[in-house]
């Protein structure tokens, strides 16, 4: 137990805390004699709390647990330290013309090289998530998204195709999480007759805190005993754990430079040649080689909360809506003042990521993610997410990708489209048919009631609708789809409380409003 001063400091610097970083705003202040002695007393409060975790780890995972117990309290010590929006919305200068590239004016590699160059690159997935938003148990790496295909058989059978078409061994590298790694290694069994080198580390597991006490909640380090107690700290603990593993030290001797970093549920994340040919042949770009890639696209007003690149302080970086002042998150919104948004596609130099762990440069916003228990205990963890990280290498750069390149799957709505005829499927790669018209794909809304969970979803399609002509479809309520079902142009389809419309099989629905009770029974 603490003393009832540590206690009161703890609340005080809480207090403190939680007024600047979750409302943005200060607290009432004390003296800062008073605010530096609450900090330093929650900092031994934590050490102490982790020490006691600790004394509960088997022999053979202390030294983990210490490394990731260490990583810990750097964040948390910066937790204690930060106050407010990290910008000064007046600070954030012009992006400069040559920070952002088009990408259709990269130079397409020479066949004979791309050997060579695919030898010097790793392929990382971010495998950490669940598929809980979407009603489905385990990773969400293994939720069927097409031809009764997951995300990893997808992802395998692409870097598969990579190696065989340029005889070459381009490893994948997934990076799990404590709730996805137990399922994951069953699931990479099958993929051993293969031609692909796989490779999983986990990042780190870190102790939520009570937010009254800002002390961890958990009370051993038997994570499976109390799983709500633990989390994983975002795709930001990327660069650490994969030092930690190991793994970047192996890759580094081998002479590989490069890593692809990508979520595992973005479809339109593919290897692309003229991206490395760029990182790799330094002359072609006048300059030294970047260390940090950022892909960004197009900003719609569908992405308007998505990160955007800025130039500050002298240097490219990314810029969350979490740390954009109230009174600017118009200006952040707007498609004209920032004209693109981060897809979460990173080409990272693997040399500059071990000098970036060594000197202990790195330097990532936190982000405060309040959370409630079942129990009803709030709680907080402090995550970091591994775009924020481009400040910190030398040689910045954004390229300005095709959308086709972001094609994340994070509701049904996205399921539909990429299991529909608005994509084939090639060497595990979806490619845009080219009967679609146009380069954007649909709008689509689906109701969370009746459609949220993938089982559901797939109940209410009794096979999945052509859309190669969908400009918007809005469902909501209890809606079912016949077989053949064709929709085009601006399609609305609303079913009110208590009744249900069944769109029959065969049907043609082109810019129409479908509303009311339509019941078909069997007869």
């Amino acid at each position: 137990m603490c003393s009832i001063f540590n206690c009161a400091a703890a609340e005080e610097i809480f207090k403190f805390k939680m007024g600047d970083l979750l409302r943005h705003q200060r607290a009432p202040s004390g003296s800062r004699e008073f605010k530096e002695l609450t900090k330093r007393d929650a900092q031994i409060q934590l050490a102490q709390e982790l020490d006691k975790l600790h004394a509960t780890v088997t022999e053979e995972k202390k030294w983990q647990v210490q490394k990731e117990f260490d990583g810990f309290q750097r964040l948390y010590a910066r937790f204690l330290l930060e106050e407010g929006p990290s910008v000064d919305w007046d600070s954030i200068e012009k992006l400069p013309e040559n920070a952002v590239k088009n990408y259709s004016t990269l130079k397409q590699p020479a066949t004979e090289q791309v050997q060579n160059m695919l030898s010097k690159l790793v392929v990382v997935k971010l495998n950490g998530g669940l598929g809980t938003s979407m009603g489905c148990q385990g990773p969400k790496s293994v939720i069927a998204v097409r031809s009764d295909l997951t995300f990893l058989d997808l992802t395998v059978q692409q870097i598969e195709d990579l190696n065989k078409t340029y005889k070459t061994n381009v490893p994948l590298v997934l990076m799990n999480s404590f709730n996805t790694d137990e399922d994951t290694q069953k699931v990479i069994r099958k993929y051993k007759g293969l031609q692909v080198d796989i490779h999983t580390f986990n990042q780190s597991c870190y102790p939520r805190i009570n937010r009254e006490s800002l002390l961890p909640v958990s009370k051993n380090c038997n994570v499976e005993s109390d799983i709500e107690a633990w989390y994983p700290p975002g795709h930001g603990d990327f660069y650490e754990s994969l030092y930690n593993s190991g793994l970047l030290k192996k890759f580094i001797d081998e002479g590989r430079e490069y890593c692809f970093i990508s979520n595992i549920d973005n479809l339109g994340a593919t290897v692309d040649l003229n991206i490395l040919s760029l990182l790799l042949n330094p002359e072609d770009n006048k300059n030294k080689s970047p260390e940090f890639v950022m892909e960004v696209t197009d900003k719609t007003r569908a992405d308007v909360k998505g990160g955007t690149l800025i130039q500050y302080e002298g240097k490219l970086r990314l810029l969350e809506i979490a740390q954009v002042p109230k009174e600017h998150v118009d200006d952040f919104k707007s498609v004209k003042t920032f004209k693109f948004f981060n897809t979460n596609n990173l080409w990272v130099k693997l040399d500059a990521i071990d000098r970036v762990i060594k000197k202990g440069d790195l330097n990532m916003e936190i982000i405060v993610n309040n959370k409630t228990l079942n129990n009803g205990l709030n709680v907080i963890q402090l995550e970091t997410a591994v775009g924020a990280a481009m400040k910190t290498f030398e040689g910045g750069l954004g390229i300005n990708v095709p959308r086709s390149r972001f094609l994340p799957v994070k509701k049904t709505s996205d399921l539909l489209l990429v299991m529909s005829n608005l994509y084939s499927l090639k060497n595990g790669s979806l490619v845009m048919s080219p009967q679609r018209m146009f380069d954007t794909t649909p709008l689509v809304k689906l109701g969370d009631n009746h459609f949220a969970r993938v089982k559901e979803f797939l109940s209410r399609f009794s096979d999945i609708p052509d859309l190669l002509e969908l400009d918007h479809l809005t469902v909501s309520g209890d809606v079912t789809f016949g077989k053949g079902v064709s929709l085009k142009g601006t399609v609305i389809i609303i079913a009110n409380h208590g009744d249900r419309i069944d769109i029959p099989a065969g049907a043609v629905l082109e810019n129409k409003i479908v509303s009311g009770n339509l019941r078909i029974l069997d007869h």
